[in-house]
């Protein structure tokens, strides 16, 4: 799974768009993805820190560990 089939799967699944960030960053409340100087990042952001951080070396790990653990979380 890449991102865009995360971000398609995740819409079809009618999952609020508002409790993810696909682009990483540092948004409140929300469970993000993202790739730092070529390293995939999960983890959740709050109050502009990043909380339960894994990384991964390729996207479709990233993305599956993401989905996974956004659809417990949820």
């Amino acid at each position: 799974m890449n991102i865009a089939q995360l971000k398609s799967k995740l819409i079809a699944e009618n999952v609020d768009p508002s409790a993810y960030s696909l682009i990483g960053g540092l948004p409140n409340e929300a469970y993000c993805i993202g790739i730092n100087n070529g390293i995939w990042e999960v983890y959740y952001s709050e109050r502009g820190n990043k909380s339960s951080l894994n990384t991964f070396n390729g996207e479709q790990d990233a993305c599956l560990y993401f989905y996974n653990w956004l659809k417990r979380m949820i």
